[in-house]
């Protein structure tokens, strides 16, 4: 096998009848994958969201510590999801 550091990878796919092909695999989002992101960043809100809000009604210092950190966890996730889809967060 010749020179291994040029791999490509062929993807084939059919539009209008004609079939095309990219040498790299392309920087997409499917809309199958973006459901999915949308999905996982709604579940994630809601969680923090929750998380972030109960901290004022608990009293006991152990479950805020707990409840900070699962809404820093969910906030985190979230952040992820928007860098995946190129987004900018603060």
């Amino acid at each position: 096998v010749q020179n291994m550091n040029k791999l490509l990878f062929f993807v084939h796919y059919n539009v209008g009848g004609k079939n095309m092909k990219y040498e790299y695999v392309p920087n997409i989002i499917s809309s199958k994958d973006l459901d999915y992101l949308s999905d996982m960043f709604n579940w994630n809100f809601g969680a923090y969201k929750t998380s972030f809000n109960a901290v004022n009604s608990v009293s006991n210092e152990e479950l805020k510590n707990i409840l900070n950190k699962s809404s820093n966890t969910f906030m985190s996730i979230m952040n992820n999801i928007i860098n995946i889809m190129g987004g900018k967060h603060e």
